[in-house]
């Protein structure tokens, strides 16, 4: 009833797991063996060092974490204000080079905004931008401009990221400077 060749696939499939099973016994069998052979001790032995060594790691060590405080928690994010142009759109352009840059950029409330990503890595995890709080994903391609628009209706701290998540970006979005608004009042009371 069973097909030959099924019984005797399984007779071999079965003969080579007991073939590397009784492989690896014997392999251990033999290492055992030699262990054995040789004074083996459960504690480490020190080995001493020069004091110059120790100081060099001590302070490159430090020096390291120093780097990371500073990159981490103290560097301040390049910051760009966008620029309006003649149809009151607040434009800025933003290089995807390894991370953003600026990676932070300015803009009023309640006036369109029009960002350009200009992708130059060619990593995958920069080939989208997500602006998740303005329900935005768009795709980078590589060495092309890519204009994103939107509007802005309330002040605040606005994140973009990677499509990993991994790099990210602000938009700080600020309420109309009064003097503008001042100057236009004026402008139009005349």
């Amino acid at each position: 009833m069973l097909n030959k060749t099924a019984l005797i696939g399984s007779i071999a499939s079965l003969g080579v797991v007991f073939g590397i099973a009784s492989g690896e016994a014997v392999a251990q069998n033999s290492h055992e063996a030699h262990s054995s052979a040789t004074v083996q001790t459960n504690q480490f032995q020190r080995i001493e060092q020069p004091l110059g060594n120790k100081v060099a790691v001590t302070l490159g060590g430090l020096g390291l974490t120093g780097l990371e405080i500073w990159w981490f928690l103290l560097s301040k994010p390049k910051s760009q204000k966008a620029v309006a142009t003649s149809g009151n759109i607040q434009e800025a352009t933003v290089t995807v080079d390894g991370g953003y840059e600026p990676s932070r950029i300015v803009v009023q409330a309640g006036k369109p905004v029009r960002l350009k990503f200009e992708r130059k890595d060619p990593s995958s995890c920069l080939e989208q931008v997500l602006i998740p709080d303005f329900h935005i994903a768009a795709d980078l391609p590589l060495n092309q401009a890519t204009t994103v628009e939107f509007t802005p209706e309330t002040t605040g701290e606005y994140t973009f990221t990677c499509g990993m998540n991994m790099f990210r970006g602000a938009i700080a979005v600020q309420a109309a400077d009064s003097s503008e608004e001042k100057a236009s009042t004026q402008i139009s009371v005349s």
